[in-house]
């Protein structure tokens, strides 16, 4: 506990350092990643896409077969890719996500590895993407992990092609600091500290303490420099209760201000029947921003998909933060 307190302390001093002398920001420079769903990008119409408020868009999940092949055709993406890139946003491909993928302990083996990494180039080249997301996790984190991320640093690199990783407090003592340097930025995933799946640890998952806590880990423990590092929001919440042992629920941000008349403006409501709804609401977003300008180079969305429109948004309010240079 004392440890956390100093780390807190120190990274609260550094902040407060940086604030003032910081006094303006080039909004072009500042990254607002976006997690938008691979399947949306080849079906959806692009002119519903926010990209005039993004810099970079994850395409979510490209993962292989068993086999290491990537068999689906993505020939459907052009029109999304084009569109992107005439708004100067960079489109990359995110593989692994939430939960386990048993192939990937055989796939980033010596024997594996390399025919995996060409294939991921190879749809790079072919599509026109602009590199690979690598958002493996939790026990997908194994001892060959660094060796995968090396080499697929090194392919991509020659092509002038991004590395860019999803990265969590949680599996911190999975991350070599090797690998971690390998990612031209790595996004922090700072939500999920509790949720639906743990409905006998009830509260909110993503506050702004939280943030700032996770930040100094990556910043100060691990020495990621803040060029290198966005901290992640969520468009969604958790609701619990009324009982430690009631299944938890999952709602995005924009099923719950158009339910919940004023919800833009809080981070937990009643939801009546005794289920409390945690998540953040405009204040908290614009809050994060004005932290991710000073401490970190971006914001990193999961996933658009799950904002407002209008006046509730919270895509806009990031937007409205980044561009403010008060």
């Amino acid at each position: 506990m004392k440890i956390k307190c100093c780390l807190f302390i120190s990274f609260f001093v550094l902040l407060l350092c940086s604030a003032r002398s910081q006094t303006s920001i080039d909004s072009s420079v500042f990254r607002v990643v976006g997690y938008y769903s691979l399947h949306s990008a080849m079906t959806e119409s692009v002119k519903d896409v926010p990209f005039n408020k993004l810099t970079h868009i994850n395409l979510y999940f490209l993962n292989p077969d068993s086999l290491g092949n990537f068999p689906k055709n993505l020939s459907a993406l052009a029109p999304f890719i084009k569109s992107a890139h005439a708004k100067n946003v960079k489109v990359l491909a995110s593989i692994g996500g939430g939960g386990n993928h048993p192939y990937y302990a055989k796939l980033l083996r010596d024997s594996s590895r390399s025919a995996l990494v060409n294939n991921l180039l190879s749809i790079v080249l072919k599509y026109d993407l602009d590199g690979i997301d690598v958002d493996i996790e939790d026990h997908d984190i194994d001892e060959n992990y660094d060796n995968f991320v090396i080499e697929l640093a090194a392919l991509l690199h020659q092509q002038n092609k991004l590395v860019t990783a999803a990265i969590a407090i949680y599996f911190r003592g999975q991350y070599t600091d090797k690998a971690l340097a390998q990612y031209d930025f790595v996004n922090l995933m700072s939500y999920d500290h509790t949720g639906s799946w743990a409905p006998e640890k009830p509260g909110p998952h993503s506050t702004y303490i939280q943030a700032v806590e996770d930040l100094a880990y990556f910043r100060i423990m691990r020495n990621i420099p803040k060029e290198k590092i966005t901290l992640g929001v969520p468009f969604y919440g958790y609701g619990f209760g009324p009982t430690l042992t009631t299944p938890g629920i999952s709602m995005n941000y924009g099923h719950i201000v158009a339910e919940f008349p004023g919800a833009e403006l809080k981070d937990e409501l009643d939801m009546g029947g005794g289920k409390t709804l945690y998540y953040n609401g405009i204040p908290t977003i614009k809050m994060k921003t004005t932290l991710a300008k000073a401490e970190a180079s971006g914001i990193m969305i999961w996933q658009l998909s799950g904002d407002a429109t209008g006046a509730k948004s919270l895509l806009e309010t990031i937007h409205e933060a980044v561009t403010d240079n008060k």
